[in-house]
Order: C-alpha cells, then sequence, then structure tokens
C-alpha cells in the first residue's frame, strides 16, 4: 500500500469529547457516565484540540466522527490519533 492508496478527509465533521474524570482518571461513578462535549469543527480542528492538551489528559478524550474504513474508527481514541497524524504526514510527503 502507497501514500496514495490511504484516503482521509481531514475536514469531515467531528466532535471532541472528554469522560468525566477526578486526577487524570476516568470515574465510574459520575452520574453522567458518557463523555461530554468538548469542541464541535472537522476532524483535523479536534485532533489539533486534543493534542494541545496535556499528554497525561490524552486518555479522557475521544473524537466523534463518520467512520472512513479502514482508516477512521466512529471514536477515536488518543492512540487512534496519533497514528492518523502518522498517516497524515506520509501523505503530506
Amino acid at each position: 500500500m502507497t501514500a496514495a492508496d490511504i484516503k482521509i478527509d481531514f475536514d469531515a465533521p467531528a466532535s471532541l469529547r472528554k469522560w468525566p474524570s477526578i486526577k487524570n482518571e476516568r470515574r465510574s461513578d459520575s452520574p453522567y457516565p458518557t463523555p461530554y462535549l468538548v469542541q464541535d469543527g472537522t476532524l483535523f480542528e479536534c485532533i489539533e484540540a486534543l493534542l494541545s492538551k496535556p499528554a497525561s489528559q490524552h486518555p479522557l478524550y475521544e473524537i466523534h466522527t463518520a467512520p472512513q474504513e479502514p482508516w477512521v474508527r466512529a471514536v477515536l481514541s488518543a492512540r487512534h490519533v496519533y497514528e492518523l497524524m502518522r498517516l497524515r504526514r506520509l501523505l503530506t510527503f
């Protein structure tokens, strides 16, 4: 597979969400047991917003977007975001 085979729409609508937490750990006893909206925007804007947070907080965030198989899932964890940014760098060269 070459970089030309990778098609990802970084302008797709997305939302950055954060899980309720205490001391950088997800709260299991939260009255709202789902992640709450932090920002709406494009996939790239949400990735930038997530990466601007302290690395220790990245596991508390996820990005929700329309899936773009096989590269982009409907819900992206920080680990997926790191991989997407690696792919994006490959696509720009």
